[in-house]
């Protein structure tokens, strides 16, 4: 079995973020079960807390990457997202 990390970059009070979170967390709970499902390791991370992720992303949060590269931004759709985590080796 694989690991996939997961980096939901965003900050509180934000509701693209809460979206993002819901939908990240429907996804990978619903892969949870399928035999071909990676582990998937979430991180998540405000650009309050990292001037240089507040520089990066101040303007696209919701971020999120799949292990270290850019996956979305701003809204996540959830099949997208599904076939994705399926897809990453």
């Amino acid at each position: 079995m694989s690991t996939v990390h997961l980096t939901l970059i965003g900050k509180p009070g934000c509701h693209l973020c809460d979206d993002a979170r819901a939908v990240v967390h429907n996804v990978v709970g619903a892969l949870a079960d399928a035999p071909a499902a990676p582990e998937v390791v979430l991180t998540e991370l405000s650009i309050l807390d990292d001037a240089e992720l507040h520089e990066k992303y101040v303007e696209d949060i919701p971020v999120l990457l799949i292990n270290g590269k850019v996956h979305n931004y701003w809204r996540i759709d959830p099949e997208r997202l599904r076939t994705a985590l399926l897809e990453v080796r």
